[in-house]
């Protein structure tokens, strides 16, 4: 070093030191790279996201190469400094050297390459593999070594290494990706992907027809009344029975029974119990995802819904779970529910005794309890307890419920009012 000058030993030093910015802006950007967006690049065929990709593969090697890089450059750089500081001040030099190094060092080997790594981890790491790859390979016994000697001091303090660590997302991991994906992804399809995720969390029996609803023909009654019901029905599939749904025998596609009235002259009973289906059934408690994928495996669209008893519960069709997917394909409410519900001036709502919760909630943006009960009757009777007189107000959460009539022991109409349009309503005024 004595016949350098010092003007290369400082160019040198500036070298040491970009060097240095290089392998702690490779470390920051090889691991703060999206590992999802960098599996779709390489399944594109990205060369250097399979690169990275690779490398990031095992990563205790990869670490172990960049510290050693890092750490040679940064030593080799602070003998450097240390002889040209000797050379220009002598003694007090090495302490001007060393303070002027640290901060040099701190600022553009560490703050300035890792601050912008960070910030744009794909435009460091990408170009970086060019060189680590074939480094890695050079530098290879000095790694094995290096990373040898640490898992055995690990072991030795009790530490396992031969964990691997999942890179598959939780259900409630991927919930926030999609919650915090605004900019990527629109809000009516981060509903329907959340939508889809929460398909475990409902059952068929959240979403059923209920059994008083379900629409049938009873194949004991005389052949015009059927005819009327075929030809007036909104359905493509009603249920047949005998007497009583009970004794359902078949599931029968309105198209059909249409098909065989104008291919065969005579088109009686018969016929129409020939043309319909076996019944599928569903047991309750099924939850929405797992019965979407029976449906498409059994390739059915309707199935009725039955307990532990083999006891008809209602009836649930694929519709119904697309529509939990995407919503109502026609209205924002359903026919059935805008018929239970009259929304008042105030901010309060009428609303039928028999009104579903969940469509309330949905369709009000309410947050009432629907984990055991399903119809408003249901809820505030699992409330109270008991049957209540007309007059009395229940508050449930954030809504005051007005019990405006009761009979047969059900309660047949209430009004919701949410507390907070009182408190507006107040604030108004």
């Amino acid at each position: 070093m004595e016949h350098v000058s010092t003007g290369t030993l400082i160019i040198i030093l500036v070298i040491m030191i970009v060097v240095s910015a290089y392998f702690s802006a490779s470390e920051t950007g090889m691991m703060t790279l999206n590992r999802y967006r960098l599996r779709h690049l390489s399944k594109q065929g990205n060369r250097a996201a399979r690169r990275v990709e690779k490398l990031l593969q095992k990563p205790d090697r990869l670490i172990g190469l960049v510290l050693i890089g890092n750490n040679l450059v940064n030593i080799l750089a602070s003998a450097l400094a240390t002889i040209v500081g000797m050379r220009l001040y002598g003694d007090l030099g090495v302490a001007i050297a060393t303070g002027v190094l640290t901060l040099l060092v701190l600022l553009f080997a560490e703050v300035l390459p890792k601050t912008f790594a960070a910030l744009y981890p794909e435009r460091i790491a990408f170009p970086s593999s060019f060189i680590l790859a074939p480094l890695q390979k050079v530098m290879f016994p000095l790694v094995w070594l290096l990373n040898g000697i640490t898992t055995l001091i690990l072991r030795i303090f009790g530490i396992r290494t031969n964990v691997r660590i999942s890179g598959a997302l939780s259900q409630d991991e991927l919930r926030t990706i999609v919650n915090e994906s605004q900019s990527q992804i629109s809000r009516r399809n981060q509903d329907m992907l959340i939508s889809v995720l929460d398909l475990e969390k409902v059952t068929v029996d959240d979403i059923m027809v209920p059994r008083n609803e379900i629409v049938g023909i009873d194949v004991n009654d005389d052949w015009k009344s059927i005819m009327r019901q075929l030809t007036h029905s909104p359905h493509g599939r009603i249920v047949l029975y005998r007497s009583s749904l009970d004794d359902s025998i078949g599931m029968l596609r309105v198209r059909e029974a249409y098909r065989l009235m104008t291919e065969k002259k005579e088109f009686n009973k018969e016929n129409l119990l020939r043309a319909a289906d076996e019944i599928y059934y569903v047991p309750e408690g099924t939850p929405l995802n797992v019965q979407l994928v029976k449906f498409q495996r059994n390739k059915e669209k309707v199935g009725i819904v039955v307990d532990e008893y083999g006891d008809i519960q209602g009836l649930v069709t694929v519709e119904d779970i697309l529509e939990e997917i995407v919503g109502d394909f026609t209205t924002s409410m359903s026919p059935t529910l805008a018929e239970e519900v009259n929304p008042q001036s105030d901010g309060s709502v009428l609303i039928d005794g028999t009104a579903n919760v969940r469509e309330l909630n949905k369709a009000f943006n309410w947050s009432l309890p629907a984990t055991e009960a399903r119809t408003i009757n249901g809820m505030l009777l699992e409330e109270l307890e008991e049957i209540p007189e007309i007059g009395k107000r229940v508050r449930i959460g954030n809504y005051d419920i007005d019990i405006l009539d009761v009979q047969e022991n059900m309660i047949k109409q209430v009004r919701v009012t949410p507390i907070k349009s009182l408190q507006a309503s107040v604030q108004n005024h």
